[in-house]
C-alpha cells in the first residue's frame, strides 16, 4: 500500500505535465491564430509604419507595406489601411491626410490594372506614383516647389519602390508556416530592414526617459548576435542604426553603438547570454563617453532594459530562430535531420525495388521437384501417344481389343518404341517382333512414331531453352536485387561514434604535440577504415604519413595510410587529412601483345579493372579470327564485363549476362573467349573464370601451378555453366595469363604446356613486364620471327604491402 502512493503521485505528476503541455500548445495555437490568421500582427505593423517618418518629411513605409499586403493577403488590405491611417493620426493630421491620399492613389491604380497579367511587375511603379503624386499635390497647394522639395519627392518615390521589393521578401517570413530549411543572407537583411522600419514608428515613445526604439533595437542586436555570431550581429547593428538615424538625426551615434555592440556580442557569444550582454554594455559605455555625460545614463538604462528582455526570452525562441540562420549548430542539425530523412526515404524506395526484383527472380526460378519431373514426363508421353493413336488407331477395327482389353501391353510396347527412337537407336528385334505380333498395322504405327518423335524432340528442346532462359533471367534479377539491397545499406550508413578510439587518437595527438582541430571517424570496419581529421601545423613535413598514420595503425591494429591530404600554403595553417585502410597486398602488372603478321589491329584485348572494396580484376578476351572484327568482339566483351562488374553483380551472373548479350544482340556469329582473374587484395585469394580460354600459370619460387577450366567461347550457346576456379596466392607469387596465340604458338613443340612451364621457371627476373616480354619473344622465336596469330601475355606479381613508414607502437609502449 505504501509503495502505491509514490507511484500514484508520480502518475499524477505525469498527468499534470501532460495537461500543462496541452495547455501550452492550446495557448500557442490560439496566439498564432490571433496574430496571423486574424491578421492582428499585420494591423500592428501597419499602425507603427503609419507613424514612421524619416528626414522629418519622407514617409515611404506605409504605401510599400500596403502594396505588399495587397499582393500577399489582399483580404486584409482594407483593415491594414485603417490601421495605417490610425497610426498616422497619432503623428499628425497633415501626415494622416498625405498617407490616406497616397493609399487611395495606389488602390485606384491597382484596381484599374487589376486584370493585367503579372500585376506584381507593375506594383513598384504604382508605389512610386502613389508616393509622389499626393506629395506633389500638397506641395503645390502650400506654395512654390523648391529644388529641395523636388529632391524629397524623388527620394520618397525611390525609397517606396525599394521598400516594396524588400517587404515582399520579408513579410512572408512572418508566417509561422515556413517550409524553407534556411534563410538566405538577402532575406535576413530584408527582415532586419523591416524590423528597423517598424521601430521607426516607435520614435518618441519613452519609458522612464528610455527610448522604446533604442531598447528594442538593442534587444534585436543582442538576439541575432547570440544566434548568428559577430557577422550577423554587426550587420543588424549597422542597418538598424542607419534607419533609426534617418528618422532622428540625434540617433546618428546609435549606429556605431549598435554595430560595435553586435560585433562584441557575437564574439562573446560562447559565454552564453551573459557574454552577449557584456558586449552590449561595453559598446554602450565606450560610445557613450564620446558624447555628453547626461546622455550616458539614459543609454545605460536602455541597454539594461534590453538586456533584461534578452534574459527573459525563452531559450526555445533562440533555438527555433537558429534553425533558419546558416552556420549555426541548430541549422546544421536541422540539415542533417533533413538529409537523414531523404536518405531513409531513398533507401526505403531502393529496398522496395530490391524486393520487387527478388520477387520477380523467384517467379522465374525453376523449382520443379523430381516427382513433378516424373509426372510431367508421363504427361508428355501420354500426349505423344495420343497424337500417334489419333493418326493410326482411330480407324483400326482392332482398336477396342488393343486399348480396352489389352491397354497396358499396348501402352508399354508403344512407349518402348518411342523411347528407343527418341534416343536415336534402332528398336531391338524382340521389341519389333512383339509389336508386329500385337498390332495389325505395326509398320504404319512405327512410321508415325518416327515422324512424331522429330516433333516431340523439337518441342522438348524448345521447352528446355525456355526453362534455361527463365533460370538465366532469375539469376540476373537476383543479382540486381542483391546489388540494390547493398546500395540501400550503403545509403543508410551514417557517421559512427567510436568513443574509445576517439579518446585514444586525441590523447595520442596531444602527447605528440599535434594540435587537433576536428576529428571524424566514419568507419572502423576491418579493411574499410575511414577517418578524417583537421590538424594545425606551423610547417608541414609529411607528419600525416610519417607520424599520425603509423600510430593509427598501432591503435586500430591494421595498416593505415593517408588517402588524401590538403595542406595549407601558409605557416601555422590547417591541414585536412583522410586516413584509410591499406591493402594487404598490391599488384604489379606487365603486359605484352602483338598482332598477327606484325599488324596494328589485334583481335586480342586486355584490361585491368579496380572493382572497389579491395578487388582487382585482370581480363583477356580473344575475338574469333583476326583483324578489325575480332578486335571489336573482344573489346565489346571486356567493355560489358567492366560495366557489369563495377555495379557489384557477382562474376558468374556477369559472365552469363555478357554471353546472352553477345548471343542475342545480332544475327551474325560473334564469338569471343574470356579469361578473367579477380584478386582479393585483402587476402590474396584469386578466382578464375575461363570461357574458351587457355590455361594460366602461377609461379611460386621454382614451383609452377597450372589453372584451367573447359568452356566453349562466349556467344556460341545460350546457356552454359561457368566454372570458377579458386587459388590462394602467396607473397611474391607471379600470375601469368595468356591468349591462345601464346599457348598454341610454339612451333615444333609437342607439349607446349611443359615447354611454357620450363621457360617461365628458367627466367632469372621477377619483374612482370620483363616476364611478359620474354615469354612473347620466346614464342615468336620458335616460329622464326613469324607471328601467325594475335598474341597477348599478362603477368602480375602479388606483393605484400609495406608502406614506407612502419607502425609506431605508441600504446603498446605506454602499456609497458
Amino acid at each position: 500500500m505504501m509503495d502505491s502512493i509514490p507511484r500514484a503521485e508520480s502518475k499524477g505528476i505525469g498527468v499534470n505535465n501532460n495537461q500543462l503541455h496541452r495547455l501550452r500548445m492550446k495557448i500557442s495555437s490560439k496566439t498564432k491564430s490571433f496574430l496571423f490568421e486574424r491578421g492582428w500582427l499585420f494591423y500592428l505593423v501597419g499602425f507603427l509604419l503609419g507613424r514612421a517618418v524619416i528626414l522629418d518629411a519622407v514617409s515611404p513605409f506605409a504605401v510599400a507595406f500596403l502594396a505588399t499586403i495587397w499582393i500577399i493577403h489582399r483580404d486584409k488590405a482594407a483593415k491594414v489601411m485603417l490601421a495605417v491611417i490610425a497610426g498616422a493620426l497619432t503623428y499628425s493630421v497633415f501626415h494622416a491626410i498625405y498617407i490616406a491620399l497616397a493609399m487611395a492613389v495606389f488602390i485606384f491604380l491597382a484596381g484599374i490594372f487589376k486584370r493585367v497579367k503579372k500585376q506584381q511587375v507593375f506594383i513598384p511603379l504604382f508605389v512610386f506614383l502613389s508616393a509622389v503624386a499626393p506629395r506633389l499635390c500638397v506641395y503645390s497647394i502650400t506654395g512654390q516647389l523648391s529644388s529641395y522639395e523636388w529632391m524629397l519627392l524623388f527620394v520618397e518615390g525611390v525609397l517606396g519602390t525599394v521598400l516594396i521589393l524588400i517587404f515582399m521578401q520579408s513579410i512572408p517570413l512572418l508566417s509561422p508556416k515556413r517550409y524553407k530549411p534556411a534563410l538566405k543572407n538577402e532575406e535576413i537583411i530584408c527582415m532586419i530592414i523591416l524590423l528597423a522600419s517598424i521601430l521607426t514608428g516607435t520614435i518618441g515613445w519613452e519609458i522612464y526617459n528610455a527610448s522604446v526604439e533604442q531598447i528594442f533595437s538593442r534587444y534585436f542586436v543582442m538576439m541575432l548576435a547570440f544566434v548568428g555570431g559577430a557577422a550577423i550581429g554587426s550587420t543588424v547593428g549597422v542597418v538598424a542604426g542607419l534607419i533609426l538615424s534617418l528618422a532622428n538625426v540625434a540617433n546618428l551615434y546609435q549606429m556605431s553603438l549598435l554595430a560595435f555592440s553586435g560585433l562584441l556580442g557575437g564574439l562573446l557569444k560562447e559565454g552564453s547570454k551573459v557574454g552577449v550582454a557584456i558586449g552590449l554594455f561595453v559598446g554602450t559605455f565606450l560610445v557613450g563617453i564620446y558624447g555628453e555625460l547626461h546622455t550616458l545614463v539614459p543609454s545605460l538604462m536602455e541597454s539594461s532594459i534590453a538586456a533584461l528582455l534578452f534574459f527573459l526570452t525563452p531559450a526555445s525562441w533562440s533555438r527555433k530562430l537558429s534553425k533558419y540562420i546558416p552556420g549555426t549548430e541548430e541549422h546544421s542539425n536541422e540539415q542533417e535531420q533533413y538529409l537523414q530523412k531523404v536518405r531513409n526515404v531513398t533507401a526505403k524506395r531502393v529496398e522496395q525495388f530490391s524486393d520487387v526484383f527478388e520477387a520477380l527472380s523467384k517467379s522465374f526460378a525453376i523449382s520443379e521437384k523430381p516427382a513433378e519431373d516424373h509426372r510431367n514426363s508421363s504427361r508428355e508421353t501420354d500426349y505423344f501417344l495420343s497424337q500417334v493413336t489419333e493418326k493410326t488407331c482411330q480407324s483400326c477395327f482392332m482398336k477396342d481389343r488393343c486399348w480396352q482389353k489389352q491397354f497396358d501391353r499396348t501402352y508399354s510396347l508403344m512407349e518402348g518404341l518411342k523411347d528407343e527412337l527418341s534416343e536415336g537407336n534402332i528398336p531391338n528385334r524382340k521389341l519389333i517382333n512383339d509389336f508386329e505380333n500385337h498390332c495389325v498395322k505395326s509398320k504404319k504405327v512405327v512410321d508415325t512414331i518416327k515422324e512424331e518423335v522429330s516433333f516431340f524432340e523439337a518441342n522438348k528442346r524448345l521447352k528446355k531453352q525456355v526453362m534455361e532462359s527463365k533460370q538465366f533471367v532469375a539469376d540476373q534479377l537476383q543479382g540486381v536485387s542483391e546489388v540494390m539491397e547493398d546500395f540501400a545499406s550503403e545509403i543508410l550508413k551514417e557517421r559512427q561514434h567510436h568513443e574509445q578510439q576517439e579518446m585514444q587518437i586525441v590523447h595520442m595527438l596531444k602527447q605528440m604535440g599535434i594540435t587537433l582541430e576536428k576529428l571524424d571517424i566514419y568507419r572502423l570496419d576491418k579493411g574499410n577504415v575511414d577517418i578524417e581529421m583537421t590538424v594545425s601545423f606551423y610547417d608541414y613535413h609529411g607528419e600525416g604519413s610519417k607520424l599520425i598514420a603509423p600510430v593509427l595503425s598501432d591503435i586500430l591494429n591494421e595498416m593505415i595510410v593517408v588517402k588524401h591530404e590538403e595542406v595549407s600554403p601558409f605557416p601555422n595553417g590547417y591541414c585536412y587529412l583522410i586516413f584509410g585502410s591499406a591493402k594487404e597486398f598490391v599488384i604489379d602488372t606487365g603486359i605484352a601483345n602483338a598482332a598477327k603478321g606484325g599488324g596494328l589491329v589485334s583481335g586480342d584485348s586486355f584490361k585491368t579493372i579496380e572493382l572497389g572494396e579491395g578487388k582487382y580484376a585482370m581480363a583477356i578476351s580473344d575475338g574469333m579470327g583476326n583483324g578489325q572484327r575480332a578486335s571489336e568482339e573482344s573489346k565489346e566483351t571486356l567493355r560489358l564485363l567492366q560495366q557489369i562488374l563495377q555495379t557489384g553483380i557477382p562474376e558468374r551472373v556477369a559472365i552469363k549476362s555478357i554471353n546472352s548479350i553477345l548471343a542475342l544482340r545480332s544475327t551474325d556469329e560473334m564469338f569471343a573467349t574470356l579469361d578473367l582473374a579477380v584478386v582479393n587484395l585483402h587476402n590474396a585469394f584469386v578466382r578464375f573464370l575461363k570461357i574458351g580460354s587457355t590455361p594460366s600459370f602461377i609461379k611460386r619460387g621454382n614451383e609452377m601451378i597450372k589453372v584451367e577450366a573447359s568452356n566453349l567461347p562466349m556467344g556460341i550457346i545460350q546457356e552454359f555453366d561457368v566454372d570458377i576456379v579458386g587459388e590462394q596466392l602467396m607473397n611474391e607469387d607471379i600470375l601469368i595469363m595468356m591468349s591462345d596465340g601464346i599457348f598454341d604458338g610454339p612451333k615444333h613443340i609437342e607439349n607446349t604446356d611443359v615447354w611454357i612451364k620450363r621457360k617461365i621457371r628458367e627466367m632469372k627476373t621477377d619483374d612482370p613486364q620483363e616476364i611478359a616480354d620474354l615469354l612473347l619473344e620466346e614464342v615468336v622465336r620458335t616460329r622464326s620471327g613469324d607471328i601467325d596469330d594475335d598474341m597477348t601475355v599478362v603477368a602480375a606479381k602479388i606483393v605484400k604491402n609495406s608502406p614506407q613508414w612502419a607502425t609506431i607502437p605508441y600504446y603498446s609502449n605506454e602499456a609497458q
